[in-house]
């Protein structure tokens, strides 16, 4: 698969670690370090999109290619959106969102959900894989996600679903074998085009209420393609402990 595009989305705001792109990785700033772990994918293009001068100075003393956006942006979707409009990219451009506080990124599973966007033709797709423990089928933080025979959402929640009502109506600390139990990994692919639609759509209800962005896009009739697989990749960065782990797996390198 060749001749995607990959959108890094890094603003300076965060509540838990502030300044979290340039934090200090092994001698590099994190939003280098993804990007430099998201170009190893078959992507031909690598752009980070930010709205603090000190990002996009520290990209461009690295080699990496990086925009100025809007700061008013309500999602990192209308920050991709104006990327792909700035750079004129055709309609059927694909473009994978990776998040800026994922230094380590699975290139394979960027090339793995671009790919499925070329063989499909969706406007969009995302990634979800099973997972095996009763705590996390009932745990809010973690989104679910059900599919139907071709492998398109059905719908995303952070309610258990699929309910097992005779199986949880017994026990509800075991998952049945057989339960098909997905895990949504919030990485996600869209045609460029769709980028531009999915600004002019309306929030949706369901979205409002569960939280949860991609919602919008099934509301409004749109589908979302979910490419499985078998483990959940590594984490990201979203605490001081966070960053310590992922230093000292690049340590051990």
């Amino acid at each position: 698969m060749s001749g995607f595009a990959i959108v890094i989305p890094a603003r300076m705001a965060s509540s838990r670690l502030p300044g979290k792109p340039l934090a200090d990785l092994g001698g590099k700033p994190m939003v280098v370090r993804v990007a430099e772990q998201a170009a190893k994918s078959r992507a031909s293009q690598v752009v980070v999109a930010t709205d603090h001068p000190d990002i996009l100075a520290a990209c461009v003393a690295h080699g990496i290619e990086a925009v100025m956006t809007r700061e008013d942006h309500a999602s990192g979707t209308d920050r991709l959106a104006e990327v792909a409009q700035r750079m004129q990219w055709p309609a059927g451009q694909v473009v994978v969102n990776v998040q800026g506080d994922e230094p380590l990124i699975d290139p394979a599973l960027i090339d793995k959900l671009a790919a499925l966007m070329a063989e499909t033709g969706v406007p969009m797709a995302t990634v979800a894989h099973p997972f095996h423990a009763a705590q996390d089928m009932f745990n809010p933080n973690v989104v679910k996600v059900v599919l139907d025979h071709a492998g398109r959402a059905l719908y995303f929640s952070r309610a258990p679903i699929p309910y097992a009502r005779d199986a949880f109506a017994h026990d509800t600390s075991v998952l049945p074998a057989d339960l098909p139990v997905l895990r949504h990994i919030g990485m996600y692919a869209y045609q460029a085009g769709f980028l531009q639609t999915y600004s002019s759509l309306s929030p949706a209800p369901l979205e409002q209420f569960e939280a949860l962005e991609q919602l919008r896009v099934l509301w409004h009739g749109y589908p979302i393609m979910v490419a499985t697989v078998s483990e959940a990749p590594a984490a990201g960065v979203d605490t001081p402990e966070d960053l310590e782990r992922v230093r000292a797996v690049l340590a051990g390198r």
